[in-house]
């Protein structure tokens, strides 16, 4: 079947990133249909939403922007456009008002993703997005068509004015996210850099005694160390090794260290808010004459996680308290592989930044943009990837628009 859709912007993907695409489009005056090869649209918004949906983080822009690395030349200008104040402005509009929480992130209200799907299902409903749900894109025909298979075997050709393509990256198959879509675009001559799994556990070899006493337990307060770049927050012992916020942020070097050499090394700071002197002076005053494990728990205040932890791969601790201390707040982790990337929150990878232009099109497939983790970027959780998601669908939603009015 063959759908007469001139003049019409089609958005491929009915995640974050496609519905913000298609309310950009539609508010720019085009008319909007999103393809989704699922039964329902936004399905990885609500899994986000699970645990309270994170939307994005209160620190100032320019801080911000550093977040995505070498991305942040192509993905900064998108966040500009579209900054976190814009995006709790949107969700105020959707009756689904926001606070900033002690860590900074933002959340809505109602700390969950459902409310504020279906308000703005309505919403675009009310701009005039029609929807086309389980057809899976294909690509194109030989005439320019967009391809898309429905469940029962038939196929449909779509020819769209302007075409948004929102599919995600890899990390995510059972909710749509699978990557299928690189093979299409690499057919077409669209560079592409290789998937990898981003805000990632890394394996640790951990001795038997270890693993079977504290998997599952959470280290906090923690800080982790590598790469030059330190950061302060949470994380917890796996059977397999080692996950959490705290390294998530560091995943990306990390992940490169392993690649390079096999290994990398992660040094722990077990007492971050506490200076080494303040911590060796607390170690030094426990009274009688303590062992070291009694020093951990009462100089040290460490979990019985915290304290084991300092005794892999080295058992003999110093007695020394300022020994004692500097190996608290600086113990060393030699890390693994990642895990696999369908257990990554989310991937690194994708469409090259170097293969769009200012407007999020495709240099080479003039009339197609791309938005969301299609692209190359990566960025840690704490709201970045909503964000970034939300801003380049809107960028490439306004872009298709525009080039249907040019």
């Amino acid at each position: 079947m063959t759908l007469p859709l001139r003049g019409v912007v089609a958005v491929v993907g009915g995640g974050p990133a496609g519905l913000m695409a298609a309310e950009g489009a539609a508010l720019a005056g085009a008319r909007v249909t999103v393809w989704d090869a699922m039964p329902s649209v936004g399905r990885k918004l609500l899994m986000a939403g699970r645990g309270g949906l994170n939307l994005t983080h209160s620190e100032p822009l320019e801080a911000f922007r550093t977040r995505y690395g070498a991305a942040a030349g192509v993905i900064g200008p998108a966040l500009d456009a579209f900054p976190p104040a814009a995006l709790r402005a949107w969700a105020d509009e959707l009756d689904q008002a926001t606070f900033v929480g002690s860590s900074g992130r933002v959340f809505p209200q109602a700390m969950k993703a459902s409310p504020l799907l279906r308000a703005w299902l309505r919403r675009l409903g009310g701009q005039g997005v029609r929807f086309a749900l389980r057809r899976r894109w294909q690509g194109w025909d030989a005439s320019g068509r967009l391809v898309f298979a429905e469940p029962d075997g038939s196929v449909e050709r779509v020819t769209a004015a302007a075409t948004v393509l929102a599919l995600g990256g890899a990390s995510w198959p059972r909710l749509g996210s699978d990557g299928g879509w690189a093979s299409v675009l690499a057919e077409r001559g669209v560079p592409l850099a290789p998937f990898a799994p981003a805000n990632c556990g890394f394996e640790v070899t951990w001795s038997d005694g270890f693993r079977e006493r504290h998997a599952g337990s959470p280290l906090k307060p923690v800080a982790f160390a590598h790469g030059g770049r330190t950061v302060r927050g949470e994380a917890m012992i796996s059977a397999y090794g080692i996950e959490g916020g705290a390294i998530y942020a560091l995943s990306a070097g990390l992940r490169e260290a392993v690649a390079r050499d096999g290994s990398a090394e992660l040094v722990a700071d077990l007492r971050p808010e506490m200076a080494v002197e303040e911590l060796a002076r607390r170690l030094a005053g426990v009274a009688g004459a303590p062992s070291t494990a009694t020093r951990l728990r009462k100089g040290a205040g460490l979990s019985p996680a915290a304290a084991a932890l300092l005794r892999e791969g080295d058992p003999e601790l110093p007695r020394d308290p300022a020994a004692l201390a500097r190996r608290i707040k600086a113990h060393p982790v030699r890390i693994g592989p990642p895990q696999p990337i369908a257990r990554a929150i989310s991937t690194a990878g994708g469409i090259a930044l170097d293969a769009l232009d200012d407007q999020f099109m495709l240099c080479d497939l003039p009339g197609v943009f791309a938005a969301g983790e299609m692209l190359d970027w990566e960025a840690p959780t704490g709201g970045y990837l909503l964000q970034a998601a939300f801003a380049t669908g809107l960028a490439a939603g306004r872009g298709a628009a525009r080039f249907i009015a040019e």
